[in-house]
């Protein structure tokens, strides 16, 4: 744990600090937007730390809250951006453990309800999940639209295709107490270029539990959930030995807080040094669960350690 190094949460380290946890830790679990890439743009040296974990024989593996393509699609842009060692197994994304609860978990017995994009909908297809298919006339309205008698669970994702008629339809679904409410993650927004902001599936989510009156079960980060679904599929992962590296206080930090996993934020994504600090002074205890333990300029900062590690082994 952090302890063990002497440090105090929100410590930024370097050099022997990180090659001292590099040594420690057998598990490395990493955020992709805004610590391995900014949209079609790896952050630069993130396929070399990658590369370079995976040869030293640790356990890497992706978690990500971006539900709007398949883990397949994921693969593939791994490998456009220079990423040739990732796998298929290595990436969770918040679409694939929803598809894995509502198999799994809840063995859902009927039909899922789902305000999201195709990349969320072909991962539930994947796993055998049945949707209900989207027919209605462009002028149909809540009045006149047909409803599924067979829906038991409605999934809430990114949909930049939301209308008003999917609101409504999943409001008249969820008056059944039977019928789950799940979300995929509660992100309320993405940063875009030049300033703009993408609403995110926490926004949408948001919508429906007000029109709902319920509270809608989140699947992704910072939910335990991922990490379980990690833990189901690699044998002995021992949260000690794990790090977390995001780089958004509310969701990668919280998530390894909430799973017992040190954690590293980077300053090339969302959260910065001071809103980390801001929460790390806080009089809410709630809010210490939002500090990183350590924090590195980018995950570019592992590759000295890296050299240093090299050079002993020489």
């Amino acid at each position: 744990m952090a302890g063990a190094f002497g440090f105090k949460g929100c410590q930024k380290i370097r050099g022997p600090q990180i090659r001292n946890l590099l040594e420690a830790k057998d598990f490395f679990l990493f955020d992709c937007d805004g610590v391995i890439w900014h949209g079609e743009n790896a952050i630069t040296g993130a396929a070399k730390v990658v590369s370079s974990l995976i040869r030293r024989g640790k356990n890497v593996v992706f978690v990500t809250n971006n539900c709007t393509r398949p883990r397949e699609n994921y693969v593939h842009k791994f490998y456009r951006l220079g990423f040739t060692d990732v796998m298929l197994e290595q990436i969770f994304s918040s679409s694939y453990c929803s598809a894995l609860y509502l198999r799994d978990v809840v063995k859902v017995p009927g039909q899922v309800f789902v305000i999201g994009c195709d990349g969320l909908r072909r991962e539930l297809q994947e796993a055998g999940i049945p949707c209900v298919e989207e027919a209605d006339d462009p002028d149909a309205t809540i009045y006149d639209c047909d409803l599924s008698p067979d829906v038991k669970a409605v999934l809430v994702g990114h949909d930049d295709k939301m209308t008003f008629l999917k609101l409504a339809k999943a409001s008249c679904y969820l008056k059944d107490p039977e019928c789950l409410f799940l979300a995929t993650d509660n992100d309320p927004w993405h940063p875009l270029s030049g300033g703009r902001v993408l609403p995110g599936s926490g926004s949408l989510t948001a919508a429906l539990e007000v029109a709902s009156g319920r509270k809608a079960t989140v699947i992704g980060k910072p939910s335990r959930f991922m990490f379980e679904c990690i833990s189901s599929q690699f044998r002995g992962v021992d949260p000690a030995q794990c790090l977390m590296v995001g780089d958004r206080l509310e969701t990668d930090m919280l998530f390894g807080s909430n799973c017992g996993l040190d954690t590293m934020l980077t300053l090339t994504g969302v959260s910065q040094m001071e809103e980390a600090q801001e929460y790390r002074n806080s009089d809410q205890t709630t809010n210490h669960s939002l500090v990183p333990d350590y924090v590195v300029d980018t995950i570019a900062d592992f590759l000295p350690a890296f050299e240093e590690l090299d050079e002993q082994s020489n």
